[in-house]
């Protein structure tokens, strides 16, 4: 385990993923992963681990991946081959996740979270921002799924045990979107582009975290109809939760990637640290 003990801080990041796309075509959000990826190893040091919360593995009770080599998951259809041929071959972290199990307590019922060495790996929140970023993938990278039918405030609060993790030389990555609403994509919409409610929402999101009220997000359902509407199923902005409750209170944060894709997809996305 002494291989994760570490000199610095890691920041969190919470990256709004958008369509599997942005990671084989050149977009601006894609080159924003890179450039940020660039920054491990100047204006951070490089991560020793990367622990991502992705949108896309929801469980039963929260579980953390095991296996010494996770696979890549291809876990969408209907897009060109290309992407389907699509790898990323980092590696995992047994020990560590084994370890980390153990420090951490589901909130529902105080029981460690459980390991899984089979089922998943790495999903397309995981890899499709973890390639352009880091595409050496020669950092270790573990996931840690949702449990989507517990209450926002438990994910916030998981999201808070991970805060520790920072100054052993992780990086907290979460993969969502602030606004994530597939049925009412308009395709022909700009990058500037987005419905009323989705600005509405994606900017309340904003001022939360710019004032520093992170745990004001837990409520977001309280934004009535612009929340509704920004997340029919609000698996994309729970990953948002855990990694607002890993931030540090009155750290600096940043944003980038503050466009929409479709209209009804905000990529905002956010450092602290």
């Amino acid at each position: 385990m002494n291989s994760y003990i570490n000199i610095t801080r890691m920041p969190v990041v919470f990256v709004g993923h958008g369509s599997p796309m942005n990671v084989i075509e050149d977009s601006p959000y894609r080159r924003a992963w890179q450039d940020l990826g660039v920054q491990f190893g100047v204006r951070w040091p490089k991560p020793k681990l990367i622990l991502c919360v992705s949108a896309h593995w929801i469980t039963q009770g929260w579980w953390l991946t095991g296996m010494a080599q996770p696979k890549t998951i291809h876990d969408f259809g209907g897009f060109p081959q290309e992407l389907f041929d699509q790898q990323y071959p980092a590696p995992g972290a047994p020990e560590w996740a084994a370890h980390t199990a153990q420090q951490l307590r589901q909130p529902n019922n105080g029981q460690p979270v459980g390991v899984d060495m089979t089922a998943w790996g790495l999903d397309h929140g995981a890899w499709g921002v973890l390639k352009p970023m880091f595409p050496a993938a020669d950092i270790p990278v573990v996931q840690l799924s949702i449990d989507y039918h517990r209450p926002a405030a438990e994910h916030f609060a998981l999201g808070q045990q991970l805060r520790a993790l920072r100054e052993q030389g992780v990086l907290i990555l979460a993969s969502g979107n602030t606004v994530h609403n597939l049925r009412t994509m308009n395709r022909s919409a700009a990058d500037n582009q987005a419905y009323d409610w989705a600005i509405k929402f994606d900017q309340w999101v904003a001022q939360q975290i710019t004032s520093g009220h992170l745990e004001a997000l837990v409520d977001f359902q309280a934004q009535g109809e612009a929340a509704k509407m920004s997340h029919p199923s609000y698996d994309h902005f729970l990953p948002l939760l855990y990694a607002a409750g890993a931030a540090e209170a009155g750290e600096p944060v940043e944003f980038f990637n503050e466009g929409y894709q479709l209209a009804s997809i905000a990529m905002r996305s956010v450092i602290w640290g």
